[in-house]
């Protein structure tokens, strides 16, 4: 899958270890390493549901049209399809199989 950014401030500490350990502290370092491996790979965003360790979800209310996969502790890493406009089902939701790019847009706990 491709994979944008939505600062260079993003790009930098998702491509750095270095600047990910110093900011997020090296558990969730690594975590981010590790998702952003797994979203690369991915063909398309419906290949996540087959990770349960990521837990890729749709997030509601104010962040509505965004997803969120699991780093450490309440960190998550969110991002929304780049595509417009987003693939949609007959239903309306978001259709994971058309997914094929993503825009990172934080790397938050968005709990507090």
């Amino acid at each position: 899958m491709r994979i944008g950014f939505t600062s260079n401030k993003l790009q930098k500490l998702a491509n750095s270890s270095r600047e990910a350990q110093k900011q997020l502290g090296k558990p969730s370092a690594k975590k981010l390493r590790l998702r952003l491996d797994d979203l690369d790979a991915a063909t398309t965003l419906e290949d996540m549901r087959f990770l349960p360790a990521a837990r890729c979800h749709e997030l509601k209310g104010d962040r509505k049209g965004s997803l969120a996969v699991d780093l450490h502790g309440g960190l998550r890493l969110v991002f929304q399809p780049d595509h417009d406009p987003s693939p949609t089902r007959a239903d309306g939701g978001l259709d994971w199989d058309q997914v094929t790019a993503i825009l990172i847009t934080a790397i938050t706990d968005y709990h507090d």
